[in-house]
């Protein structure tokens, strides 16, 4: 049906060229570029063995405007899957409006030399789109992505005004390392070690990072893991869109190993942003660990456990309180081998692939900038559960937050 470009082969990448390349009906040509086509032809192998199916590979500096749009010009794709750098975000949408194809990313924009991620830059797009007849959705992985998903399904269903909402991210997995991260070190250290938002009361409050935790039981036997609230980029467009919402905070487990390397690391400055000099040679501390931790997309075959990820939405319902949990639980090894990746790749990658076939099929399709729950939930959640991702809904659970 429409020719795609994915741009990154990184643990999401691989899982979103998998999961495109099984529905031909709907992605008839696949791409995948990155700055390392060695990696895109590594995936593309996995294909053919896996699935007898044939895509192209390219290479191209994501960073680069005229790179982007000469490889853009050349493949003449329906749309650009963007899997690569948060950093990257607005010189892929930059070169899409320019040759006139339609965008998707999985996490909003953040610069490289600060650690803040807000959807400002992005959002400051909407009328170039729209003015170019092109459509730009923004966050179309798990968290953001499904979870706003979850949030909107709940809103749209179970409530007439939703009033708090918690969104919970726990992955019960072991990789077996006493450090490493399950994506992108860089961009997942920076993000643990960033300032706390959480909404309240009709405006973000600040704490300090990892400052408030409590525990958690997951339901359907995936266990009881402590939770730390940190900040995420759906809560700035959850609250936009949702002006109802008195109090939104999103909360992420960590294990004991990770929290105490991660302490350490900081206290040698390690988890620092800003260049240096290291023996005469200017480095940035958080770059450089980055080389010295595995590489996510090595952990499918050693990753352990499940993951569980969901929203807990309170509200109102006929004038009477109610709460709804909305979750979803993977199995690392069940997508090992299906995609030969562990679940928070593929968490991620299959609601790319999704986000690309709601577009594709013209179900979502609309000029302008969008966040997932802007757009109608419901095809979405089917395809979820179509695809690998089936989720449940538990009304009014038991259990109490903070």
């Amino acid at each position: 049906m429409a020719k795609v470009l994915i741009i990154g082969a990184g643990g999401v990448g691989q899982v979103v060229t998998h999961k495109c390349a099984q529905l031909p009906e709907v992605f008839s040509e696949i791409v995948l570029a990155s700055r390392t086509e060695s990696k895109c032809k590594a995936i593309a192998e996995q294909i053919q063995k896996t699935q007898q199916r044939t895509i192209e590979t390219a290479q191209v500096d994501a960073d680069n405007v005229p790179e982007l749009v000469e490889l853009i010009n050349q493949v003449k794709p329906f749309m650009v899957i963007n899997v690569a750098l948060p950093y990257q975000d607005l010189t892929i949408m930059d070169a899409c409006l320019e040759t006139g194809v339609h965008y998707l990313d999985t996490a909003n924009y953040e610069p490289l030399d600060t650690a803040k991620f807000e959807y400002k830059w992005q959002w400051a797009y909407q009328e170039k789109f729209e003015k170019a007849g092109l459509m730009a959705l923004l966050g179309s992985g798990f968290d953001p992505g499904a979870t706003n998903m979850f949030t909107a399904y709940a809103a749209k269903h179970y409530f007439d005004e939703i009033h708090t909402l918690d969104i919970i991210d726990v992955n019960g997995g072991d990789h077996g390392y006493p450090f490493a991260t399950n994506f992108n070190p860089e961009i997942n250290i920076r993000e643990v070690t960033a300032e706390c938002r959480h909404w309240e009361d009709g405006g973000f409050v600040t704490t300090p990072a990892m400052s408030l935790n409590q525990s958690f039981t997951c339901p359907d036997g995936v266990g009881e893991y402590n939770i730390y609230r940190m900040y995420h980029e759906e809560l700035e467009s959850l609250t936009k869109h949702y002006p109802t919402l008195q109090k939104a905070q999103f909360w992420m487990s960590f294990g004991d190993s990770y929290l105490k390397h991660l302490e350490v690391l900081g206290n040698v400055g390690m988890t620092g942003i800003e260049p240096i000099n290291f023996n005469g040679t200017e480095i940035v501390p958080i770059q450089f660990l980055k080389e010295l931790l595995p590489d996510p997309s090595t952990l499918g075959p050693r990753t352990k456990g499940k993951t569980c990820i969901g929203c807990v939405v309170q509200g109102i319902k006929d004038g009477k309180e109610k709460s709804v949990y909305v979750y979803q639980i993977k199995d690392h090894q069940d997508c090992y081998g299906e995609v030969q990746s562990q679940a928070i790749s593929y968490t991620t990658g299959v609601p790319a692939m999704i986000g690309a076939k709601m577009m594709v099929e013209g179900t979502w399709l609309k000029p302008g900038v969008w966040n997932m729950e802007q757009l109608d939930p419901d095809p979405f959640m089917d395809d979820m559960n179509r695809y690998g991702l089936p989720w449940k809904v538990m009304e009014d659970p038991a259990f109490k937050l903070i």
